[in-house]
């Protein structure tokens, strides 16, 4: 290891008035002064936007005139321009990894935002740690490794399908696996789709035609991917065939898209469990099936009751004790288009059917408006629900009967007589347990698999190499399912086309004079990133640089104190404590 001495440094300090963000709340002058006088502190100054060109073009040139070989910006969050800072530092000629970013506006601004004086005192105090962490930085190299010019998709719906396809478009193999004997999950099974009025078959029974047509992709079906070994770029897949033969495939990512789960009402809820209590996928094939006036148990039907958000944006009670608070995005515009389909079938059949749509809030968004809009030009009448007081479906005389109160007419309770209610179910995560354990990918407080970020690497997941896109990700519609699919496959073709790959160099470094092989840290690391060998004559750790992530677990329970995490060290954890101390100590 490089040996650093603070007093050789020549650290720029740039601190960013964000807008206002920063500034409106903290004395970002002040903060910029206090540091200025600070052992290896070559420079101090603030900038409005430290991000824009102009600000960059100013700290690279100051950078080279000064010669300075250390760098801390103190901006907004490292999750949005830790990268561009880390670039602008290598185009001045420095090493990437000398450079500190001090979050200046998440924790300190944003969260002192009533408090000018104390927050500039924390400013301060911060910056001054990250300072004193730049004095102890060394230049560090990432880790080039190889990568697999192959993509493995799990999960064959149409953003499954698609990520495929253009996958072999850009010219990487890929391997598509599908639980199910049939690809296509829900798409297939929904009939006719808003707003363009296009069968879910067709669109599955055109993806398929693609997909057999190209060289580049193999499709299995009733498979499962069963383990997972590797690293990004180069990740071995055991996929299990018919549940009795293992296929190793070596790719070098991975991209899942194995959709969701339609919502389960509880018995009772809605009145689900009563004759002519049905769910709005049953309603759709119902409708798809006949071939004359609709009927229901022999009798035909002339009222149609729909309730919507039947599994989605709930809310906690004795009944429902784990409540689906999200909205499954694709329900009210799926339910106010079988309101035409209804009409449709009606005119066909010279047919009179009257529909009553029970909602809490119509979510037609965007273009997807004129769906509703046509509705209710086809005769839909909306009735909106309040959440204290959802409808209620009862036994009649003969039929079924739903009360509930209209908001936008007053408080008088509507009995509204009914032959089928029709529950708009929503979307909930799949399960699938033996999978999870392969894939190790974190999930979302409403269970679905989670992104890094949600606007700043939204197909993205902790597992390098692994993307994730579709209903997969959360509650989406046929097209932002392919929208995301597509960003999945943006993204693993920039990770995989050129060949190769830098991974970070922040790592864990283990010291094998100090290491005897107790094997807590491979216990500990939940990337299994960490393998025992043989150092001359005694049995060590040593940390697999290409799938070890920096998170530093390994560290606190090594009894033997060997390792460290590369940009964390414990000298410079210790620096960034004292410095921040330095009021206090002072004083």
């Amino acid at each position: 290891m490089t040996d650093v001495t603070a007093d050789k440094r020549r650290i720029g300090v740039y601190v960013c008035h964000c807008g206002g963000n920063i500034s409106d709340h903290v004395n970002v002058k002040e903060v910029a002064q206090s540091v200025a006088g600070e052992a290896n502190v070559a420079v101090a100054r603030t900038h409005l936007f430290a991000c824009s060109d102009a600000s960059q073009q100013e700290m690279i040139d100051e950078i080279k005139e000064k010669n300075l070989d250390g760098l801390v910006i103190a901006s907004c969050s490292p999750k949005l321009h830790m990268y561009t800072f880390r670039a602008m530092a290598e185009r001045a000629g420095m090493n990437p990894y000398e450079y500190v970013h001090v979050n200046l506006r998440e924790q300190c601004s944003w969260v002192h935002s009533g408090d000018k004086v104390g927050a500039t005192f924390k400013g301060i105090n911060i910056v001054r740690a990250g300072v004193a962490k730049a004095a102890l930085t060394h230049p560090l190299t990432p880790t080039r490794i190889e990568t697999q010019q192959r993509v493995l998709v799990v999960g064959a719906g149409v953003a499954g399908m698609r990520a495929a396809i253009s996958l072999a478009d850009m010219g990487l193999a890929v391997f598509i696996i599908e639980r199910e004997n049939e690809v296509g999950g829900w798409a297939a099974q929904v009939g006719r789709m808003g707003p363009v009025n296009q069968l879910g078959s067709e669109v599955v029974a055109n993806l398929l035609a693609q997909i057999k047509k190209h060289d580049n992709i193999i499709l299995y079906t009733n498979a499962e991917l069963t383990a997972k070994s590797g690293h990004i770029g180069d990740f071995i897949a055991t996929v299990r065939l018919r549940g009795k033969e293992d296929v190793s495939l070596n790719v070098g990512a991975i991209i899942v898209t194995t959709g969701f789960t339609p919502y389960e009402p509880r018995v009772g809820e809605y009145g689900w469990g009563m004759p002519g209590v049905v769910t709005l996928k049953d309603f759709r094939q119902m409708l798809e099936a006949s071939d004359g006036p609709l009927t229901y148990n022999g009798k035909p039907v002339r009222d149609v009751g729909f309730i919507y958000c039947v599994g989605s944006r709930q809310e906690k009670s004795e009944d429902c004790p784990h409540p689906n608070t999200h909205c499954s995005r694709f329900c009210c515009t799926a339910t106010a288009f079988t309101g035409s389909l209804l009409h449709e079938l009606e005119k066909k059949h010279n047919q009179t059917i009257n529909q009553y749509h029970l909602y809490r809030d119509v979510r037609t968004y965007g273009h997807l408006e004129t769906v509703y809009t046509n509705a209710r030009a086809d005769g839909a009448l909306f009735l909106r629900w309040d959440p204290k007081m959802p409808p209620r479906v009862e036994l009649g005389d003969g039929r079924l009967s739903i009360k509930a109160k209209d908001t936008l007419l007053g408080d008088e309770e509507l009995d509204i007589g009914v032959d089928l209610v029709v529950l708009a179910t929503g979307m909930t995560p799949r399960e699938n347990d033996a999978l999870n354990d392969v894939l190790k990918i974190p999930k979302s407080k409403d269970g679905f698999y989670n992104e890094i970020h949600i606007k700043l690497r939204p197909v993205e997941t902790a597992i390098d190499g692994v993307c994730i896109a579709g209903t997969a990700q959360g509650p989406k519609n046929l097209s932002e399912s392919v929208a995301s699919s597509l960003a999945a496959v943006a993204k693993t073709g920039a990770l995989l086309k050129k060949g190769f790959l830098n991974l970070e160099p922040l790592v864990a470094k283990i010291d094998t004079a100090k290491c005897i092989w107790c094997d807590e840290c491979l216990k500990a690391c939940p990337y299994g990133a960490i393998e025992k060998i043989l150092c001359g004559d005694k049995e060590v750790a040593l940390a697999i640089e290409s799938s070890c992530k920096g998170e530093g677990a390994c560290v606190p329970v090594c009894p033997h104190d060997a390792i460290v995490i590369e940009g964390f060290r414990d000298d410079q954890i210790m620096a960034m404590i004292d410095a921040s101390l330095k009021e206090f100590v002072t004083s």
